[in-house]
């Protein structure tokens, strides 16, 4: 008897971790674009891995994009998808890039985020799933949110 419960915790344990395997794929296979993290790896920077694929954030008032006034397209750092115009940047005051919307809702997956104690709103790249930052309803008229984005996730063409 007194061996029968390690033997169930045992096949549990296994069972249990084979049982997850599917779950994540499933989770991977909703993205248009999906690759391994070495793939990933591959193309990105350190820093850029770190936000867009492990959810990191860079710091404020580091990134490249933060102050930058030029007109053109945001574009997804992982996949090229257009994400935010220049035309709907401002100043935040936040040391990061900040939107007033995207370029299209149709571009970005947007998640309740419960990490750090706190409930945020994350936002995503709806093709690839990189980690682009979080939005907020602390924004400028007309639509009152502010998109608070990592530089590391986006990639700037001047128009």
């Amino acid at each position: 008897m007194k061996f029968l419960l390690p033997a169930l915790t045992l096949v549990a344990t296994t069972l249990g971790c084979t049982a997850q395997t599917p779950k994540s794929n499933a989770i991977q296979a909703r993205y248009e674009i999906n690759k391994t993290d070495a793939e990933w790896k591959k193309q990105l920077t350190p820093l850029q891995f770190d936000v867009t694929r492990k959810k990191g954030t860079e710091q404020a008032y580091t990134g490249i994009y933060w102050d930058n006034h030029k007109e053109g397209t945001y574009y997804c750092v992982c996949c090229a998808l257009p994400l935010f115009s220049s035309a709907t940047k401002f100043e935040s005051g936040t040391g990061w890039p900040s939107f007033w919307q995207p370029i299209s809702q149709k571009n970005v997956e947007e998640i309740i985020d419960n990490s750090y104690g706190m409930s945020r709103t994350e936002v995503n790249c709806r093709r690839c799933g990189a980690h682009l930052g979080h939005v907020f309803e602390d924004g400028p008229k007309p639509t009152g949110l502010r998109y608070c984005m990592n530089s590391a996730s986006l990639k700037f063409v001047k128009k």
